[in-house]
């Protein structure tokens, strides 16, 4: 079951940088039809301990090697560092949608109507052709260089799943082609970038293997516990995964599935810097 991805819902400080070391590879890239060979990509560590931050930044409970947040919040000395950005859909913040929408790059509907992921009242961008895909592309590589420059090692990038709310304007094959260009600056930049959500295969609601194909390095998931989705995350990239939990069901289950050999954490559903957290 694919879910709409948790939003960030209050943007607020930070402070976190770099470590974990997992495997190292170097990977050759291809942007804008350019082939070049890219800075080795270190993904975290598999199951080293996790904590979700990006709805706001704080100090990290104890033994925690790998944390992920916004993009606008700095990176935290001593940790491998995720560098969140929502790149298929608006942040709820008004100059950026007014950016999007003087670039022409909102998504609208036949009426010309925006289409918006009504869960988290944000717009979804348009990368329906090649054109729009690089438009769209250029802006968030802005942010993902500007991740790489702060010293995060990784980047997230979410809403890959908008295809499923986007009134079928956008298709699977939309969105591999659009993250294909994201896969490719990462990496020029020395990032892993994750799969976020958005399991099982093209054809039936999810991205999987095309995803892997095209270059993610590792995953990051929310609820597959909840979903009983946790293992297809786990064929797909071993124990590169990252749990999110936001039930205490879900939690236990995630736990019991795939907490041994993979991250998993159990956070609130705002991932507000005073919520709860639960590791296993």
């Amino acid at each position: 079951m694919a879910i709409a991805s948790r939003r960030i819902l209050a943007l607020t400080l930070g402070a976190i940088v770099t470590a974990g070391i997992g495997i190292t590879t170097t990977v050759a890239t291809a942007d804008a039809g350019v082939s070049r060979v890219a800075a080795a990509v270190t993904p975290p560590t598999a199951n080293a301990k996790f904590d979700y931050q990006i709805g706001g930044a704080y100090t990290p409970p104890s033994g925690v090697r790998v944390v992920s947040r916004d993009r606008q919040d700095p990176p935290a000395a001593g940790l491998y560092n995720i560098c969140y950005v929502n790149a298929f859909q608006t942040q709820p913040i008004q100059s950026e949608i007014d950016d999007w929408r003087s670039r022409g790059l909102t998504l609208k509907d036949s009426r010309g109507k925006e289409v918006v992921d009504g869960q988290w009242d944000e717009i979804l961008l348009d990368i329906t052709t090649d054109a729009k895909r690089r438009a769209v592309a250029a802006v968030v590589n802005g942010w993902i260089d500007g991740c790489a420059a702060n010293g995060f090692k990784a980047v997230e990038p979410d809403n890959l799943d908008s295809f499923s709310r986007s009134q079928g304007l956008i298709d699977e094959q939309d969105a591999i082609a659009y993250i294909s260009l994201l896969i490719s600056h990462a990496h020029s930049k020395g990032l892993a970038i994750a799969q976020k959500n958005t399991i099982g295969d093209l054809g039936d609601g999810g991205i999987g293997t095309a995803g892997r194909d095209a270059g993610l390095d590792f995953a990051v998931a929310e609820e597959c516990g909840r979903y009983t989705e946790c293992g297809g995350y786990q064929e797909l990239y071993g124990n590169n995964v990252i749990v999110i939990e936001y039930t205490a069901n879900g939690f236990t289950k995630a736990c019991n599935a795939v907490g041994a050999s993979v991250s998993v954490v159990r956070r609130d559903t705002a991932v507000s810097p005073n919520g709860p957290y639960q590791a296993c």
